[in-house]
């Protein structure tokens, strides 16, 4: 008798442990558990640690309640301005309500993959090649309010969305590569106008300084005279100064009224020409009176 009840003693503690064995669970720290007795859901979600469901009637669903890093693959798609792109992205989410993970769709991360690829070429459609180029913030709030929308439905939440990278067709970064070297071009242009205007601006003040100085615009000239002959040169270069040349212009000026005076219009007839006299008869005069003497003294002779 007493080996019997030891025997049944035995056998019960052996069916306890096979029990608990059996019905006793872990959830880990970053997991809940979700529980279906005989296929209906319990609404209490099990926290992480140890728990007991019953063997054979109960089942117990893990969640990951992590954030998932999920890449979405390159799509090909047609900007709004007709340019063909490849985008990829990339998808961060975590499940916030571990029933609706579980009851409302199938694989929460297959649905959540699959929203993101036709999110991603939808937002491809209607954005330009400038702003998939340099407005990705933007974009990147659209598509993550795009593929949130009805994943609240599902417990997911939707932490951020990234675009990774555009690809271009070659012609078409060509083309940017001539318009990027263009614009520079452009740019270099305006700069350097924009310095010769100052330039012309402070050379004009220094002219002003120096014609009040005419001493200031000599020693410029020496200076310059100097920062030729310091390099190893065999011609030595002399400026000319400027103010001789417009000496001899003034002097040139002044002496071209006095060289041709101004005559009188007349109405008449022009007067006649005046006949100069003739240069024989005065350079005979002395001869007539060297001959005066001779006549007087003969007589005297005689």
């Amino acid at each position: 008798m007493v080996e019997a009840l030891v025997t049944a003693g035995i056998a019960v503690g052996s069916a306890g442990v096979v029990y608990v064995l059996a019905a006793a669970r872990v959830v880990k720290q970053y997991e809940r558990g979700v529980v279906l007795r005989l296929g209906r859901l319990k609404d209490s979600v099990r926290g992480p640690g140890l728990t007991m469901i019953l063997p054979f009637v109960d089942r117990l669903r893990r969640v990951n309640m992590q954030i998932v890093t999920m890449p979405v693959p390159a799509q090909d798609g047609i900007t709004r301005d007709n340019v063909t792109v490849r985008v990829d992205a990339v998808i961060y989410f975590k499940v916030v309500e571990p029933a609706d993970a579980v009851i409302q769709v199938e694989d929460y991360q297959f649905a959540v993959a699959q929203m993101a690829q036709t999110s991603l070429r939808s937002i491809i459609g209607k954005s330009d090649l400038d702003d998939l180029l340099s407005n990705r913030e933007k974009l990147n709030q659209g598509l993550e309010l795009m593929i949130d929308s009805p994943a609240i439905g599902w417990g997911v939440q939707i932490d951020r969305v990234e675009i990774k990278d555009v690809s271009l067709p070659e012609t078409m970064k060509r083309s940017m590569a001539r318009q990027a070297e263009a614009d520079r071009e452009r740019r270099a242009r305006v700069i350097n106008a924009d310095a010769e205007l100052q330039a012309s601006k402070k050379l004009a003040e220094a002219a002003a300084v120096m014609s009040e100085q005419p001493a200031a615009l000599q020693l410029r000239l020496l200076q310059t005279v100097v920062a030729v002959a310091a390099e190893k040169n065999s011609t030595l270069v002399l400026p000319f100064p400027v103010e001789l040349l417009r000496f001899l212009e003034r002097a040139q000026t002044q002496q071209a009224p006095t060289s041709n005076p101004p005559q009188a219009p007349t109405h008449g007839p022009a007067p006649a020409p005046t006949p100069e006299p003739d240069p024989a008869p005065a350079s005979a005069a002395p001869e007539a009176l060297s001959a005066r003497p001779s006549d007087a003294t003969g007589p005297e002779g005689d």
